[in-house]
């Protein structure tokens, strides 16, 4: 792991300068009992979560492996940070939501998550325990939505795409992967569809840049540049669809419509 500048001392100093009220809670997604006792700590101190929005990830070995040189026991850590933790911290914080009558569960996704690379990890595409994680990430939202809907609680995917933040740099400049959007892009997506809760279908997956640009919501950025990535998506849910209209046509049965 490659050590970054700052501190959570210095994050919340900038999040105060801003005029706004900060908290450091320390939190090891792999160890689930310190999740427990952050929320804890967080709702004793200002005694209500509303929004949560899952965005810490695995940090270490196995981003860039390929499947026979990745330990499973690598492959497994993935899992916990980029999975489980989410849904032990979306257990943790869900009953207070409920009680209270709604509220937000964001989780940041990733392409990788419904696509493939054309290359191998370290060729330019990217390593199985990532993507296999983000993966089973990216369904969290919809059965959220499905499940508490009608609590009041709204869940969403939001897909930054390539960022360009401290940590991309300083892990993924040696493989090619430089440059990308200003961080502010997936801030302002979140803070966007946070005062505007109805113009989304809940559980839906939000691509952050091209709905930023769409909306001007930085004004100063002149939007998404062609992903230089070869990525090919999957698209068997979209043919899934097209075969099961196909036979609710033969059968007089409505069809389903796509769902953005």
């Amino acid at each position: 792991m490659t050590p970054l500048p700052g501190s959570l001392a210095s994050t919340a100093a900038l999040v105060e300068a801003e005029g706004r009220q900060a908290m450091m809670v320390p939190a090891d997604l792999t160890d689930f009992a310190s999740l427990g006792a952050a929320v804890a700590r967080v709702e004793e101190r200002w005694g209500r979560i509303d929004v949560l929005v899952n965005n810490g990830r695995y940090i270490g070995p196995g981003h860039m492996d390929r499947i026979l040189e990745t330990p499973i026991a690598i492959l497994d850590t993935h899992l916990q940070a980029n999975v489980l933790a989410i849904l032990v911290l979306c257990q943790l914080v869900l009953p207070g939501m409920i009680a209270r009558g709604g509220g937000t569960i964001v989780n940041i996704t990733s392409a990788s998550g419904y696509a493939d690379a054309t290359k191998a990890a370290g060729d330019g595409g990217w390593g199985l325990g990532y993507g296999m994680s983000k993966a089973a990430m990216h369904r969290i939202a919809g059965f959220l939505a499905v499940e508490h809907g009608a609590d009041g609680i709204r869940a969403y995917n939001v897909q930054p795409n390539l960022i360009a933040t401290e940590r991309i740099a300083a892990d993924m400049g040696e493989f090619g992967v430089v440059g990308g959007a200003p961080a502010d892009v997936v801030g302002a997506v979140i803070n966007w569809m946070l005062e505007h809760p109805d113009a989304l279908r809940n559980g839906t997956n939000v691509e952050a840049q091209p709905l930023c640009h769409a909306l001007g919501l930085l004004p100063e950025w002149e939007g998404p540049t062609p992903n230089e990535a070869p990525i090919q998506y999957d698209l068997s849910g979209a043919e899934a669809l097209r075969l099961e209209n196909e036979i609710r046509e033969r059968f007089g049965v409505e069809t389903v419509p796509p769902v953005v």
